[in-house]
């Protein structure tokens, strides 16, 4: 399996192709707007589509991208079976608290603008995010624009609501059980009244809000699984066909992305994207 991967990753290391996510400035959020140079996407697709397609979060505590393992790996894995991986580099917040929503957003749009090019089904479209990325992933989860309620100045015409999420050891409250490091980066030293609640992704969960799989080892000292036990509550709440695996071990970054409790999340998270009719 691991020979599998490496191909894989090869091959889709080889083919490839990146693109800006935007084109000319980029908004920050209350009409502001910004360079938009460092926000792009790897597109990874699969030699054999299945038509899902996962737009991916690396972690890095909002100050940082961990794009290896937590981002063109994973592609290489869910292009191993026919999904279409696409690694978002979004642009770090450093207190702009809406910039990496607002790039994760248009990543899903812009999946879905290129559906028929690359081979995807529009309503298999999910996002995956790991630590701070899970972070981001959850609050695409939870803040979303469909096609009827999108901005008047959104690029594309698509819905930014993600068909389904994966959470892997995420950050969740900004507001009980915080990482600092990660709130610090994402909303300043001081935040404006507001956004520990608005990206406290537990809050915000609904009839209408994707469903997400969970994956968080019981040792991680440094983004406590409660996050994760949290939204999993939400998500159990609101009726939604969600999964939470609680690993035995392995810590945060699951021991270097590698070993038993890494291969666990990824065989269960494929597994429940069968349940969910997202793979075949």
């Amino acid at each position: 399996m691991r020979l599998l991967a490496l191909l894989a990753f090869t091959a889709s290391a080889y083919a490839a192709e990146t693109l800006p996510l935007w084109k000319g400035d980029a908004p920050e959020g209350d009409g502001k707007l910004s360079d938009s140079s460092k926000a792009k996407l790897t597109v990874h697709l699969a030699d054999k589509p299945n038509g899902a397609a996962i737009v991916i979060c690396p972690g890095g505590g909002y100050g940082g991208l961990v794009t290896k393992g937590e981002g063109h790996g994973i592609a290489a894995w869910l292009n191993a079976h026919g999904i279409a991986g696409i690694v978002l580099e979004y642009r770090l917040p450093a207190g702009r608290a809406y910039v990496p929503l607002l790039d994760a957003q248009q990543a899903i749009r812009t999946v879905r603008a290129n559906a028929a090019q690359w081979k995807i089904d529009p309503q298999k479209v999910g996002i995956i995010g790991f630590s701070a990325g899970g972070h981001l992933a959850s609050t695409a989860t939870v803040h979303f624009e469909t096609i009827e309620t999108r901005a008047p100045n959104a690029v594309t015409g698509q819905s930014s609501r993600p068909d389904f999420s994966i959470l892997i050891y995420p950050v969740i409250s900004m507001d009980e059980g915080v990482h600092r490091g990660s709130k610090k980066n994402l909303m300043g030293e001081t935040p404006a009244a507001g956004l520990p609640d608005y990206f406290s992704s537990q809050k915000h969960v609904k009839a209408d809000t994707p469903p997400s799989f969970l994956a968080h080892a019981l040792d991680d000292k440094v983004v406590p699984i409660e996050n994760s036990r949290m939204f999993y509550a939400a998500q159990q709440k609101a009726g939604l066909p969600t999964r939470l695996i609680e690993l035995p071990n392995g810590g945060h970054g699951l021991n270097g992305y590698k070993g038993p409790s890494w291969d666990k999340w990824q065989a269960e998270s494929l597994l429940w994207l069968k349940e969910i009719k997202v793979l075949p």
